[in-house]
């Protein structure tokens, strides 16, 4: 679990498609640089967020450390586009002493957004953001004020419009210079996780709906609003 509030910049410095070393799997591995500020605690099969990725620690010293990164997560994230060099927002599991200043986040990215604009508003920058329409479904989970996670950082949403599949956030900055996000170009794809709390809901509403419109008494209830219907109908022949 991570709060969103991004602790560290990182900066790749390798990456290999299939890594037949011990701590690399015969997979797809990133090493990560620079990120000495957050490796004072780690340990070997930790979780640490790679631009709001939850990733397994295979390796580390001082100052690095690697991950493993499944073809799953390739899929549905940006980490297959990065390069060596390429700055990635970190964030360390959170502890109980952590004070939870973002919002419950799992590093379970959704897919990827794109960047369609960016405007500067007095120091701070408004981001819109275009849901793909293979993911539209995600935009029931978006909301004016709720919380999106971003890359990892976790931000509040401004607008939505469900019709253009696209949302806007606005970054202060004392976070521009602590984030990837502004260091991005229009059409570039970031990660998204929605608000997981918004899924567990619409989930459990949905669940029970269904219960209920399959049981007698949601025929009961279909079959009266029917009838009160076609009633009001017949009354107003």
């Amino acid at each position: 679990m991570f709060t969103g509030i991004v602790e560290q910049l990182g900066k790749v410095i390798d990456i290999v498609e299939r890594d037949f070393s011990e701590s690399g799997g015969k997979g797809f591995s990133i090493t990560i640089g620079d990120a000495a500020g957050i490796l004072g605690d780690c340990h070997l099969g930790d979780s640490i967020a790679v631009n709001g990725t939850c990733l397994t620690v295979t390796e580390f010293d001082a100052s690095t450390f690697k991950i493993g990164v499944a073809p799953e997560t390739l899929r549905k994230t940006n980490l297959g586009s990065l390069k060596v060099g390429d700055a990635v927002n970190l964030e360390r599991a959170m502890n109980a002493h952590t004070r939870f200043g973002g919002h419950m986040v799992q590093g379970h990215v959704d897919t990827t957004v794109t960047i369609l604009s960016r405007e500067d508003d007095g120091n701070a920058i408004t981001f819109v953001f275009q849901v793909s329409e293979e993911y539209k479904e995600l935009m029931d989970y978006i909301v004016p004020k709720g919380f999106i996670c971003l890359d990892g950082t976790s931000l509040t949403v401004i607008d939505v419009d469900d019709v253009k599949r696209t949302f806007s956030i606005m970054m202060i900055a004392y976070t521009q210079t602590r984030v990837v996000m502004p260091r991005k170009a229009l059409g570039d794809h970031v990660n998204v996780e929605v608000d997981m709390m918004g899924k567990y809901a619409s989930k459990g509403v949905e669940a029970m709906i269904k219960r209920f419109l399959d049981g007698d008494q949601g025929e009961a209830l279909v079959a009266k609003v029917v009838d009160r219907v076609l009633a009001k109908r017949a009354g107003s022949q």
